[in-house]
């Protein structure tokens, strides 16, 4: 386990009032898409809504809510995690950043407590990221490992990791 970042990362319920924060984050993961579509910023604000209202809805309603949380770094919102709970995994349907606070050490330190909550559960992590994804590094650092029968055609990865044998994830995290 690392050591965790200055500013260690703390989750809350997201509210209604998120929303605004919840858009903008979501626009973060698709500027260099669009820049390279070459859209004029009303077309792609609109087509941004779009999308964003449409994945809202698609979490709602497949997701429990109460997985749903805002990352935050002393008091201030810099991204999300969506975590669905079962007792056979843990599925971790979203994890995003905001832009400037990518490589500080904030995934990690959010994918580590997964491991170790998982470890104590004895259940693995499971997760979903696209080919491109440069989040798919951490992963695979953290050594998450392609699922068994994965589709090798779809633009995403299935990934699962589980914690070795005799670890309760008491260590860190």
């Amino acid at each position: 386990m690392t050591t965790p970042p200055p500013f260690a990362p703390r989750l809350r319920t997201v509210t209604p009032a998120d929303e605004p924060f919840l858009f903008t984050l979501y626009a973060s993961t698709r500027e260099q898409e669009l820049a390279a579509w070459g859209w004029p910023p009303a077309q792609a604000e609109l087509f941004l809504r779009m999308q964003h209202q449409a994945q809202a809805r698609h979490y709602a309603a497949t997701y429990a809510p109460g997985g749903h949380a805002i990352v935050e770094v002393e008091g201030v919102p810099v991204g999300r995690q969506w975590l669905v709970r079962t007792a056979t995994e843990l599925l971790l349907v979203d994890v995003t950043l905001l832009p400037a606070r990518r490589g500080q050490g904030l995934g990690t330190h959010l994918l580590e407590a997964l491991q170790a909550e998982a470890a104590r559960a004895r259940v693995p992590v499971r997760l979903h990221v696209t080919r491109d994804n440069p989040a798919l590094r951490l992963y695979t650092r953290h050594g998450f490992t392609p699922v068994p029968g994965s589709d090798p055609a779809s633009p995403y990865r299935e990934l699962q990791w589980r914690a070795p044998e005799g670890d309760a994830g008491t260590g860190g995290g």
